[in-house]
């Protein structure tokens, strides 16, 4: 843990919460509301959970004020106490945050610029050109390739990949395995072999936007990719060659989208969704899970497709009778022009 302390008031305070309990008690962490201990914080965003709050062993709850009378500890009432959980996680975020220098064993080029306050950590390589900005954090075996740009305040975690002409803008964090500027697949089919299109876009993210682990994003084979301010990228997750995502997205693990898609801002994709290329997205669309998007999507709403899970002798058998569609449409098509007739 961080070590830190801070009394109920002073949390009260930094959430803009009503504070129904003891001002002077001190917390020292978080935990969940089943299993926090005395000296920390826990919150209740789910109703589902109301059944653990008689036993907590919390000092204080972020609660719903509806819910507050039912609370038998200390609560900090919050209209959105996950949120408030969110913003008071960064009190108690043990990551350490090294100090500004460049590792000896850190290759540099001379025609790089890295700032004075920014953190180049072991065996990382920064190629000619490329610029890391006041207060980024480079992780120990990253490559920032030839004319990239780090923003500042952005952190690469261990082992990023940034290939050249990749723009990474303010307070970025970037997971590990992650590779941002790799070749788009683009190939030109000449009779018995394919041809290697180069992709001599670039890749420009915006402000604020988290890239998960092992999550690739192609450059752009003309024009570049581009990642809007505040985009969300969970682990796992492919963006083809010259794809747009608008400002403030989020995407779950295992997404793919192909090439040339333009998406909305504010759209939520569900883990495992995909979506063709060259299509596009509107403002605020929701996919559930494993929804397979082949066509524009122009209004905002909520979309799915594919099934839930059922037993295996049940799939069977709509599997059996999805076969026989086609044929049961053939018939009653005979039959409308019968009674047409």
């Amino acid at each position: 843990m961080s070590g830190l302390r801070k009394t109920l008031a002073e949390v009260a305070q930094l959430l803009g919460a009503e504070l129904r309990g003891e001002e002077s008690a001190e917390v020292t962490g978080l935990g969940t509301v089943h299993n926090a201990r005395p000296g920390q914080v826990t919150f209740l965003a789910n109703e589902k959970y109301t059944r653990h709050l008689p036993e907590t062993k919390a000092t204080a709850v972020l609660i719903r004020p509806e819910l507050a009378d039912q609370c038998p500890v200390n609560a900090l009432l919050l209209d959105d106490p996950y949120l408030g959980f969110a913003r008071l996680s960064h009190l108690f975020d043990p990551q350490p945050s090294p100090e500004a220098g460049i590792h000896p064993s850190a290759s540099v080029s001379p025609s790089a610029h890295v700032a004075s306050t920014a953190f180049i950590g072991a065996g990382v390589v920064v190629e000619s050109e490329a610029r890391i900005e006041d207060g980024a954090r480079i992780g120990p075996g990253s490559v920032i390739g030839v004319r990239s740009h780090v923003g500042e305040g952005t952190v690469l975690a261990a082992n990023v990949t940034l290939y050249h002409d990749v723009v990474l803008g303010q307070r970025c964090r970037i997971s590990s395995g992650a590779v941002i500027g790799s070749d788009g697949f683009g190939y030109a089919h000449a009779s018995d072999h394919w041809e290697r299109i180069a992709q001599i876009g670039g890749v420009r993210i915006g402000n604020d936007v988290d890239v998960g682990a092992n999550t690739s994003i192609d450059r752009g084979a003309l024009d570049d990719t581009v990642i809007g301010d505040g985009v969300k990228i969970d682990n796992n997750v492919q963006i083809g060659h010259n794809v747009e995502i608008g400002e403030h997205s989020a995407m779950a693990a295992l997404v793919g989208i192909a090439g040339s898609t333009h998406i909305g801002r504010h759209c939520i994709f569900g883990g495992a969704s995909a979506i063709a290329g060259h299509l596009k997205i509107a403002d605020h669309v929701h996919l559930t899970g494993m929804t397979m998007v082949t066509k524009n999507l122009n209004e905002p709403g909520v979309y799915s497709s594919g099934t839930g899970v059922e037993s295996n002798r049940d799939w069977r058998r709509s599997v059996a009778r999805f076969r026989q569609l086609d044929d049961m449409a053939r018939r009653l098509r005979q039959l409308e022009k019968k009674l047409n007739d």
